[in-house]
C-alpha cells in the first residue's frame, strides 16, 4: 500500500489508520437553516453572515475598494465587528498605558505580549492569518513581541460535520455515497480556512484528504481586512514607521485570498510536485483535480509525523537542500514552512503538504541573497550595506556608513566564529532589532525566505542543540558561486577574490573547501546528475578570476 500523509496543519497527533464510516441510507440535503448551527470558534468571533452569490463571485481576487463597496451597503455588520475589534484592542492598549502610568511597563511587556496572542486568536483566521506573517516581520513590531506571535498556532474548533459534507455535495454535485466509499466522521484536522476528512473513492478505492472550507469565511476574512488597512493608516501615523503598512495589508490580503481558492492551491501542489517531487526523499502528494473546486480540494492521503517531532537530522538535511533548490534554483518556493506542513512518511520521506500559500522568489533576488550570504560569511559588512539595498531592505538614498557600523556590530561576533557555527536564528534575532531601531523595510518574500530557513533551523535543533541551518546551505551557495554562469555572480565573485589589485587565495581556497563539502558530506543529499571534477572545477575558477588581471599585468 503506498504511503499515508495527511495534507493539513494537524491539531493534534492523529491515529495511524482514522475509523472510517460508511453511509449505506442516503443522507437528507442540508437546508440553509444548518448553518445557523455554528462552532463555538464562530460565536466566539461574532460575525456569523454570508455573502450573496454576487458578492462572492467579485471577491475572487483581493479588491479593497470592492470590499469596501459590499460592506458600505452592510453597515450594522460593519459597525458591530468594529466595536468588537475596538473594545478588544482597546482593553489591551489602556492596560498597556495604565503599564506606562505605572512604569511597570518593562515587568508586564511579556505578560501582555501573551495577552496579545490569545487576543489575537479570539478575533479570528484573518488576525491570526497576519499575526503569523507579522511574526517574522521585525520591521513591524518590537522584536520581544516575536517569541509570542511565534507560538500562534492555527487551532480551531471544527464547524459542523453536515454542513462540510453539504458542502461537498454542492460543489462536487453529487452524493456523498456516490463520491467515497468511506468518509471519517468527523474532521481529523480543523484550521481557521477549513478542515480535512479522510474518506476512500468510490471509483479507484484511493484513500484521499477531503479538505473543506470553513462556512463564511471568505465574508469574515474579507470584512477583517476593510477594518485591519484601517487600523494599519492609523498605526503607521502613529508609529512612523517607514514601511508601507497597508501595502503590507494588501499583500498578504491578496496570499489569503488566494489561498481561499482551493483550485489555486492544486495547481501551486502539481508544479511544486513536477518541481521538486523527483527529488531524493522528498515527497509531494498528488492532487485529484477531478474532484477539486474553489472550497473543495482532493489530495492523497499520506501517513506520518510531524518533522518537528520525530528526530530525523538527516531529513532536515533533505529540507535544507530542497529549500536550496526551492530559494536559489526555481525561485517557487513553499511560503508557509511552519512544522505542520512538513512530515516524515513512515517509509522515512520528507513530505511537503498544505500549497495554499507558495512563493516567487524572481532572479535578480535570488542573486543578491547569495551574494549577501557570501558577504557576510566574508565580514564584508560594507558590501553587505550595498546588498540590502539590492534586496529592497533599504532605499538607495540610506546612510550607507551608519548601516555598515550597525551591520558590523551586529554580525561581528557571529561570522567570527565561522560559517559551521553560525546561528541563524540568533542571526535573525540580532538582525531583527537593528532593523526596528533603523525602521528598515523588510519585502515579504525576503521575510518568507528567512523564515524558512529559521525553521529548519528550529526544527533541527531539537535534534542536534549545535545543528546550524546556515552550515549546511553555505556549502550549496559557494558551489553556484564558483560555477553559475550569471553575469552577476561572476562580477561578484571577482569582487570578492580581489582587493586592491591582490588576488585573495585564502577565499578562494575557502570557497573550494565549502563547495566541495555540499558533495561529500554525508549527511547531505546526493546531486542525481553527474558533476565536474574537483579538479576541472579548481582550474575554471582559476581561469576566470585570474584572466582579466593577468592580462592587465598584475599577479599574485
Amino acid at each position: 500500500m503506498a504511503p499515508l500523509l495527511l495534507p493539513s496543519s494537524p491539531i493534534h497527533s492523529f491515529p495511524a489508520t482514522p475509523k472510517l464510516s460508511f453511509r449505506s441510507k442516503p443522507r437528507p440535503i442540508i437546508r440553509a437553516a444548518a448553518g445557523l448551527e455554528v462552532d463555538s470558534f464562530t460565536k466566539k468571533s461574532g460575525y456569523l453572515f454570508q455573502l450573496s452569490a454576487f458578492e462572492a463571485e467579485s471577491l475572487l481576487d483581493y479588491s479593497p475598494s470592492r470590499i469596501a463597496a459590499i460592506y458600505r451597503r452592510k453597515p450594522l455588520i460593519l459597525l458591530r465587528r468594529l466595536i468588537q475589534v475596538g473594545t478588544t484592542f482597546g482593553k489591551w492598549f489602556g492596560v498597556r498605558y495604565i503599564d506606562n502610568l505605572m512604569e511597570r511597563s518593562d515587568q508586564m511587556f511579556k505578560v501582555r505580549a501573551a495577552e496579545l496572542r490569545k487576543i489575537l486568536v479570539e478575533l479570528g483566521p484573518a488576525y491570526i492569518k497576519i499575526a503569523q506573517a507579522v511574526s517574522s516581520r521585525p520591521d513591524l513590531i518590537p522584536p520581544s513581541y516575536l517569541d509570542e506571535l511565534s507560538l500562534l498556532q492555527d487551532r480551531i474548533t471544527p464547524f459542523s460535520t453536515e454542513v462540510a459534507l453539504d458542502t461537498i455535495e454542492k460543489e462536487l454535485g453529487l452524493r456523498i455515497d456516490e463520491l467515497f466509499s468511506e468518509i471519517s466522521p468527523e474532521p481529523v484536522a480543523a484550521a481557521s480556512l477549513g478542515q480535512v476528512y479522510q474518506a476512500r473513492l468510490r471509483r479507484s478505492g484511493q484513500v484521499v484528504a477531503v479538505k473543506v472550507q470553513r462556512p463564511g469565511v471568505q465574508a469574515a476574512i474579507s470584512l477583517d481586512i476593510l477594518i485591519l488597512r484601517f487600523l494599519a493608516g492609523v498605526v503607521k501615523k502613529a508609529g512612523k514607521f517607514n514601511t508601507d503598512l497597508q501595502a503590507v495589508i494588501d499583500e498578504w490580503a491578496s496570499s489569503l485570498f488566494r489561498e481561499m481558492d482551493y483550485r489555486k492551491e492544486a495547481d501551486n501542489g502539481l508544479k511544486f510536485r513536477r518541481l521538486y517531487g523527483g527529488l531524493k526523499d522528498v515527497f509531494v502528494p498528488n492532487i485529484n483535480m477531478e474532484h477539486t473546486t474553489r472550497r473543495v480540494l482532493v489530495m492523497e492521503w499520506v501517513e506520518g509525523q510531524k518533522l518537528s517531532e520525530v528526530k530525523d537530522l538527516y531529513l532536515v538535511e533533505v529540507g535544507v537542500y530542497c529549500s536550496f533548490n526551492q530559494l536559489l534554483e526555481n525561485g517557487f518556493y513553499h511560503a508557509d514552512p511552519h512544522p505542520g506542513n512538513l512530515f516524515r512518511t513512515f517509509d522515512g520521506k520528507l513530505a511537503y503538504i498544505d500549497f495554499g500559500m507558495m512563493g516567487e522568489f524572481k532572479q535578480e533576488f535570488r542573486e543578491g541573497f547569495i551574494e549577501a550570504c557570501l558577504h557576510l560569511v566574508n565580514r564584508d559588512f560594507d558590501a553587505l550595506s550595498k546588498d540590502f539595498v539590492t534586496l529592497g531592505l533599504l532605499p538607495p538614498t540610506a546612510e550607507k556608513e551608519a548601516v555598515t557600523k550597525a551591520l558590523t556590530g551586529v554580525f561581528q561576533d557571529a561570522v567570527a566564529k565561522g560559517v559551521r557555527n553560525i546561528s541563524f536564528g540568533d542571526l535573525l534575532g540580532n538582525l531583527g532589532t537593528t532593523m526596528y531601531k533603523f525602521k528598515f523595510q523588510i519585502p515579504s518574500y525576503f521575510s518568507l525566505v528567512i523564515r524558512s530557513l529559521a525553521v529548519l533551523e528550529g526544527i533541527a535543533i531539537s535534534s542536534d542543540p549545535n545543528y546550524k541551518v546556515l552550515g549546511s546551505t553555505y556549502p550549496w551557495i559557494a558551489k553556484k558561486v564558483l560555477t553559475d554562469s550569471s553575469p552577476q555572480l561572476k562580477s561578484s565573485l571577482q569582487a570578492l577574490l580581489y582587493k586592491d589589485g591582490a588576488f585573495r587565495i585564502d577565499r578562494l581556497e575557502s570557497l573550494l573547501t565549502e563547495s566541495l563539502r555540499a558533495r561529500t558530506e554525508k549527511a547531505l543529499v546526493k546531486i542525481q546528475r553527474e558533476e565536474a571534477n574537483s579538479r576541472v572545477v579548481f582550474k575554471e575558477i582559476l581561469y576566470f578570476t585570474l584572466t582579466e588581471k593577468l592580462c592587465e599585468g598584475n599577479t599574485y
